[in-house]
C-alpha cells in the first residue's frame, strides 16, 4: 500500500490539489513549449507551498495568491490558459520566488519561447 505525503499545513493540501487539477485540465488542451510552461509552474508552486507551510501568513499569503493566480486565470469565454497568460502566471510566481528569497525555484523561459527574456519576466 502506497503512503501519501500530507502536507504539514491547514491548506497546504488544497492548494497542491488546486494545481494538480488545474495542470491536469491544462493537459488536455496545451502542448509543446505551453504545456511545459504549465508544467514547471505547478512544480515550482507546489514546492513553494511545501516549503511555507510552516512559514509566516504573510508568506503563505503570497503562494495562495500565485496558486490562485495561476489557476483562475482564464481568457474570455472560458477558455484554458493562453500562452500569453502562462507567460503573465510566470512573472507573478517569480515574483514570489524572488521576495521569498528562492531563487533557486525561478521558472527560467526556454529559448524561443515568445522571445523569452528573462528581464521582462522577472518584472
Amino acid at each position: 500500500m502506497a503512503v501519501e505525503e500530507r502536507g504539514v499545513g491547514p491548506g497546504t493540501d488544497v492548494l497542491i490539489r488546486k494545481v494538480d487539477g488545474h495542470l491536469a485540465a491544462l493537459r488536455a488542451g496545451l502542448h509543446g513549449p505551453e504545456l511545459e510552461l504549465a508544467e514547471r509552474l505547478a512544480g515550482c508552486l507546489r514546492e513553494l507551498v511545501r516549503q511555507t507551510a510552516q512559514s509566516s501568513a504573510a508568506d503563505r499569503g503570497q503562494v495562495r495568491a500565485a496558486v490562485h493566480f495561476f489557476v483562475l486565470r482564464r481568457e474570455s469565454r472560458g477558455r484554458l490558459l493562453s500562452m500569453r497568460s502562462l507567460t503573465a502566471a510566470q512573472r507573478v510566481v517569480n515574483r514570489v520566488v524572488l521576495q521569498l528569497d528562492r531563487p533557486d525555484l525561478l521558472v527560467e523561459p526556454r529559448p524561443g519561447l515568445l522571445g523569452g527574456d528573462r528581464a521582462d519576466l522577472l518584472v
